[in-house]
């Protein structure tokens, strides 16, 4: 297989490590080769966290703009900032919620609306999931996308044990059995 390129963006406090590494696990429980590296920046203070994963013979985990075949956001303004990354026919999969960063709640920029997010899809050919769904808890997010990825196998080879067993590894039981509701709602309603 060539490589496969994976770009998540997020805010701090969104669970991209934890996403992150449950789909690094997955990859690795598929047999895979996979190396990732996480950026954390201002991540305590609610600013741009990210996580690069690559798959197959690759010699870095850094993802370049413009060559990824897959980006996961957590939010709307962070699914345009991570659309610069995608390659033209790649897939963007986000979480349709705004944690509207400091310029907007300032008035500086007006928040990022899911028609713009559709409008720059559309025009690079890029395959879109919007997700949103009810949730018990909003560091579930990360999960219902996770399931969107696990329905339409939007990562090669990577099969939903794969997902349930790195799950598994990462959370205690009672955090598991939540979670796993969550992952499994999203593959049904999406």
């Amino acid at each position: 297989m060539r490589s496969f390129s994976i770009f998540l963006i997020g805010v701090g406090g969104q669970g991209i490590g934890l996403l992150s590494e449950i789909i690094a696990r997955a990859i690795d429980y598929s047999g895979q080769k996979v190396l990732g590296v996480d950026t954390h920046g201002l991540a305590q203070r609610g600013g741009v966290v990210s996580s690069h994963i690559k798959i197959g013979e690759v010699h870095s985990p850094l993802v370049i703009p413009g060559d990824v075949d897959l980006v996961i956001a957590l939010e709307r303004h962070e699914a345009l900032r991570g659309l610069s990354y995608l390659k033209s026919g790649g897939t963007l999969v986000y979480y349709d919620t705004s944690w509207q960063p400091l310029p907007v709640r300032l008035g500086q920029e007006k928040e990022v609306k899911p028609e713009e997010i559709e409008s720059v899809c559309r025009n690079n050919k890029v395959r879109l999931f919007r997700v949103w769904m009810d949730l018990p808890d909003a560091r579930m997010q990360n999960i219902a996308l996770l399931g969107v990825v696990a329905k339409y196998s939007l990562i090669p080879n990577v099969l939903k044990e794969h997902y349930l067993k790195a799950m598994a590894d990462m959370m205690s039981e009672k955090v598991y059995e939540a979670n796993l509701s969550v992952f499994e709602r999203s593959m049904e309603v999406f």
